[in-house]
């Protein structure tokens, strides 16, 4: 493996500790940066400013000290002190030159790393309720999900995806009961349909095959209730609208059997019983989630027994933790974001550091065309599900689009762009850098060209600035990688691939990879390979794919 700018600089500190120049026991972590100019270097650190108040000199000094060690790294071409004390790091050629054979040795291994030292996570996503279709606010949930669970893959942990079943409570019954009705309906009798049952027209749909079902089975008896078909229905039509994009589940856990019917639930408030954190009121079971920062105390059972949801939830996630995860992970809806307190407290009631729970919002979708708002209710005959948004412009499309800002950002959805076959649109942008790569490899195969391997390529002759920013672009990608692993955010990864589509079209429109200079066409090529692997790479963490021809 190639240092990293970091290494060199850690190197050079463990050195002067070696020397006395520094004496501080323990130092800093490294921090590198990419200046947001060239002529401030390839990289920069401030570690001289953090050494400073251990060291009890100027940061310019220590600087000054740490820069005369990093000099003698042979990848180095000069080092800089500016400001009050920062670092810049001007690279060798040949250290790019050299992480660009590290694409072509690692290829689709190049940008993971080892950094989750196989420590296990659970990401739980969607855990949509089963009364009603995938809408779009779902589908930037599971994009966002499965894209975190890939790039922590990536980034070395030990991954489980799940799906939180919410198979018992008021609303299933409530979808059960709706069923009902519209299967009377069908047979010709006449109902009120009260305001708060399910009204869309799937619900007519799973009534028809209930009917159907009904009259084909033997024994009536025995059948499904209405309740049991329809969330059943309900959670086959999910699990196949995901799948279609592209995302497939670990695990599906049931609230009425991992939960209610096993006795979790009623073990967890007897948990929270012993630990005296439960009291009667008015026949109802409350938990006492004020001593934990919650703004008020919560309901688990009501004066009739009936269980709530925050029961469930209790019990869910204290099952969790037994499992033996190093973090879980939710996304949720922005409207759950009264909820984190609650759970918090429930986590530290039994004894856990919340810490273990990282929580990721996921903001609304406004969808739109051409600009303008597109009405949201189904009397517009507007869609409004996943399936009719990915049925219009495509898994491809959706999944980026959906990565393409943070979770916690409004997202203005426009599906005439995403539509579009033109730069402006960005997965298109990046999906056609990839494609246009395919097509010079596959061109200079017709005219006798094979791709040489990394010893017989001159890669020297990758001399022009527009080379070298794509090489120095495509050396970022493992630290990109690391980056939105660490921080949960897979938008740096759609973020990346728009700047280097942004880097690849420029080049390949000014200067011709196949000439009549086989060396220089043969270290083209090679080039263009590279920035294919990391293309490739990178569309396959956002569960993307990489066209070959568009």
């Amino acid at each position: 493996m190639i240092s990293t700018a970091a290494d060199i600089v850690k190197k050079a500190i463990e050195n002067c500790k070696k020397a006395g120049t520094i004496k501080a026991e323990e130092f800093p972590d490294i921090i590198i940066e990419k200046p947001k100019k060239d002529e401030f270097g390839d990289f920069a650190s401030n570690v001289a400013m953090l050494l400073a108040g251990k060291e009890g000199k100027p940061p310019r000094q220590i600087a000054e000290t740490i820069s005369k060690e990093i000099k003698q790294s042979i990848d180095i071409r000069k080092v800089e002190i500016a400001g009050p004390g920062f670092i810049n790091i001007f690279m060798q050629d040949n250290y790019w030159l050299s992480l660009l054979k590290e694409v072509h040795n690692l290829e689709g291994k190049y940008g993971t790393s080892s950094i989750g030292a196989g420590k296990k996570v659970q990401v739980e996503f969607v855990s949509a309720n089963p009364t009603g279709p995938l809408h779009i606010g779902h589908g930037r949930g599971a994009a966002v999900g499965d894209s975190i669970a890939n790039i922590l893959k990536a980034a070395g942990y030990d991954i489980t995806k799940e799906f939180y079943v919410n198979d018992a409570g008021r609303q299933v019954r409530t979808l059960g009961e709706s069923v009902k009705l519209r299967l009377a309906e069908l047979q010709g009798k006449q109902v009120t349909f009260p305001e708060d049952f399910y009204k869309g027209d799937y619900v007519k749909e799973i009534a028809r095959d209930y009917g159907q079902y009904l009259r084909n089975i033997p024994d009536a008896a025995s059948s499904a209730t209405p309740q049991e078909f329809a969330c059943n229905a309900m959670l086959k039509q999910i699990e196949k609208d995901l799948k279609d994009f592209g995302v497939e589940f670990d695990n599906w856990y049931s609230e009425k059997k991992n939960l209610r019917e096993s006795g979790t639930v009623m073990d967890a408030i007897l948990e929270l019983k012993k630990r005296d954190f439960i009291f009667v009121d008015e026949g109802a079971q409350w938990f006492r989630t004020t001593q934990f920062g919650d703004d008020k105390d919560r309901v688990l059972s009501k004066a009739d027994g009936e269980l709530t949801y925050f029961a469930s939830d209790i019990a869910y996630h204290w099952e969790k933790m037994t499992r033996g995860f190093s973090t879980i992970i939710n996304v949720w809806g922005a409207d759950h974001h009264g909820y984190e307190a609650r759970v918090r407290a429930a986590l530290k009631a039994f004894g856990y550091d919340d810490s273990i729970l990282k929580i990721i919002f996921i903001q609304l979708v406004a969808l739109q065309r051409n600009g303008v708002p597109v009405p949201m209710g189904k009397r517009e005959g507007e869609f409004v599900t996943l399936r009719q948004v990915m049925d219009e412009i495509g898994k491809d499309a959706c999944r980026f689009f959906f990565l393409m800002r943070k979770s916690d950002a409004h997202f203005d959805f426009d599906l005439e762009l995403a539509k579009k076959q033109a730069p402006e649109n960005p997965v298109f942008y990046v999906q056609y850098a990839h494609a246009r790569i395919c097509s010079i490899i596959k061109h200079a195969k017709e005219k006798g060209i094979e791709s040489s391997k990394t010893d017989d390529v001159h890669i020297k002759l990758l001399s022009l600035k527009e080379e070298l920013d794509i090489i120095k672009k495509l050396a970022s990608f493992p630290d990109i990688v690391k980056g939105s692993a660490l921080a949960l955010e897979p938008h740096r990864i759609t973020f990346y691939l728009q700047e280097l589509a942004g880097l690849f079209h420029p080049y390949y429109n000014k200067n011709r990879v196949v000439t009549e200079d086989s060396q220089l066409t043969n270290a083209r090529l090679y080039l263009c390979a590279a920035v294919r692997t990391v293309m490739q790479n990178g569309l396959k963490l956002l569960g993307v794919s990489a066209p070959e021809e568009m």
